[in-house]
């Protein structure tokens, strides 16, 4: 018998062997647990490749096992910007509302059905810029929402211009020369006008932001996180910072735990450290108590409390 026919048999024998032990695999992939959180018919996605907003998104979904949240509980609200497509993309209840108005649009869930875990999720400029004026009062007001702001440092879906929160010295679309104006150090604005639950944390932070999230769940008031998130397409790309993993490498470098530092020592700049962790955790009444308190207080037994509804969204 020649070789051929031998190195054929040969090939019939392995590729019966081959088909046999298929029979016996288990070819189910194994699931990844974030991803029934994600509407799997929405990707791919619109985010640039080292863009951080995915990383948080799958801080959040870890925060949601961990919590144990009740889904049909759970209003996730977002304004625009590359950061309020989150609503489009997660498989909760969600809505993606106007320009600035996701803290308004919240309240309103959150007043109509007390019993709703309410969150915003958006970025630093629908939040602090158009939607700025919302962010102090639902503060001041001690709303009970869940607000996390993923904080890119400059306006990156609308063309790169400076945001309030652009650090000074950096170059945008629309200060070609540097940055002069100064920035907000948004911790110190939120604590200030009231907030009971302060932190910030980078993309590179998954696990702390995952606690820091699950940690405003079971926090009674307004609670704000901030997550500082690269943009390699804009701001990394035109202050020359390098692209995503550039990015990381300064956050671990960078980054400074600091649980508990007076907020109004963890502004940022372009290229000095970046202070991190949980700066307030405190307690005061939330909006709606007030409100009841006051109505017992002037109204004694005219007050009759509205029944709550059932906290299911759809």
């Amino acid at each position: 018998m020649s070789d051929n026919c031998n190195d054929d048999l040969d090939n019939d024998f392995n590729n019966e062997l081959l088909k046999n032990d298929l029979v016996h695999l288990d070819l189910n992939p194994v699931e990844n647990p974030v991803e029934r959180f994600l509407r799997s018919d929405r990707v791919p996605h619109i985010w640039c490749p080292g863009c951080g907003i995915g990383t948080t998104v799958n801080s959040f979904a870890r925060a949601l096992i961990d919590s144990k949240i009740d889904l049909g509980s759970l209003a996730l609200v977002s304004g625009i910007g590359c950061t309020g497509r989150v609503a489009g993309y997660v498989k909760l209840d969600s809505f993606h509302t106007t320009h600035g108005r996701a803290i308004p649009f919240a309240t309103g869930l959150k007043l109509a059905n007390p019993k709703l875990n309410v969150v915003v999720y958006s970025g630093d400029g629908d939040l602090s810029a158009i939607g700025g004026n919302h962010l102090i009062h639902a503060a001041r007001r001690n709303i009970d929402l869940k607000v996390i702001c993923v904080n890119n440092l400059i306006y990156a879906m609308t063309g790169g211009q400076t945001a309030p929160t652009t650090p000074d010295h950096s170059t945008t679309s629309t200060n070609p020369y540097g940055v002069f104006e100064p920035s907000f150090n948004l911790p110190h604005l939120v604590e200030a006008a009231g907030a009971v639950y302060v932190a910030r944390w980078t993309t590179y932070h998954v696990r702390q932001l995952s606690r820091a999230i699950s940690e405003a769940f079971n926090k009674k008031g307004f609670s704000f996180i901030e997550v500082i998130s690269p943009c390699p397409t804009l701001y990394q790309r035109r202050n020359k910072l390098g692209d995503g993993l550039d990015a990381m490498r300064d956050y671990k470098e960078k980054s400074k735990v600091r649980n508990g530092c007076p907020t109004s020592e963890v502004g940022m700049t372009m290229t000095g450290e970046i202070i991190v962790g949980k700066f307030v955790d405190r307690e005061r009444p939330d909006y709606q108590t007030m409100m009841r308190a006051q109505f017992n207080q002037s109204l004694g037994d005219r007050f009759v409390e509205q029944q709550e509804m059932e906290p299911v969204c759809s």
